[in-house]
């Protein structure tokens, strides 16, 4: 015990006088930062933050978006530049970037164009902290440009939209066919999903996922359900969207 005791305070003794180890540790310093070098990194991701946004509202003006999102797309941008200029290092720079694809988002899922727009700020910003200004510019650009045009385009949608169907019925109500003669006219396909009691065995509610025709009048769908339906509660939802829902 004595001598473990001895060895360590050796090894100890040697690490104090080892004046090299302590000095490496403390002298380390990241290269000197000038104001012209923050204000050009972080001032260009903030502009290029501004104009994401900018795009970013031009391509949901039809759907609608929320204030707090156009804000922190702006943010955005120059918080992860100030980031990467205060690591200095290209290599830390990347690995920090990694990092932030692990970060999950636990906000109620959204559009995922909407995550995609996170990404596109993330990488501005990272091109700016890491110094590479003109490249953050021309990658601006050309993404904005190509989501731009491909919103003109409506590239990518489809006439009919994948919907769901609630319809709320009373327990003494048969509904096996009740329903489908209406909702065939309306939709180009419909299936019943599931069947399932509410209300304490009460009421029974219908889940259907149909494909609702943009140029149908949902009112008019609606009110047919609800003649068949004792005029109870019918929900149409958009799939996977619980907030834009079409009550009655």
């Amino acid at each position: 015990m004595v001598n473990a005791i001895s060895l360590f305070g050796n090894v100890l003794s040697r690490y104090k006088d080892n004046t090299d180890i302590f000095s490496d540790s403390s002298t380390i310093s990241l290269a000197e930062i000038t104001a012209g070098d923050f204000f050009l990194c972080v001032g260009a991701a903030l502009v290029l933050g501004f104009l994401i946004s900018v795009i970013y509202m031009i391509t949901h003006r039809k759907e609608g978006y929320s204030q707090s999102y156009v804000l922190t797309v702006i943010m955005l941008p120059s918080i992860i530049a100030l980031i990467l200029l205060l690591i200095n290092s290209t290599a830390g720079a990347l690995t920090l970037a990694g990092a932030f694809t692990l970060v999950r988002f636990r906000s109620v899922a959204g559009d995922p164009k909407d995550i995609s727009y996170i990404f596109y700020a993330m990488a501005t910003g990272v091109a700016c902290g890491i110094g590479y200004i003109g490249f953050a510019f021309v990658f601006f650009i050309a993404m904005g440009a190509v989501m731009l045009v491909l919103s003109e385009l409506n590239f990518g949608g489809s006439k009919s939209r994948h919907m769901t169907l609630k319809i709320t019925i009373p327990e003494n109500l048969d509904y096996q066919g009740v329903f489908d003669p209406v909702i065939s006219r309306y939709t180009n396909f419909h299936k019943l999903r599931r069947v399932k009691t509410t209300n304490f065995g009460t009421l029974f509610e219908l889940i259907y996922a149909v494909d609702v025709n943009e140029d149908i009048d949902q009112k008019k769908f609606i009110d047919e359900l609800r003649t068949l339906n004792g005029n109870m509660t019918i929900n149409l939802v958009f799939f996977k969207y619980d907030d834009k829902i079409y009550e009655s």
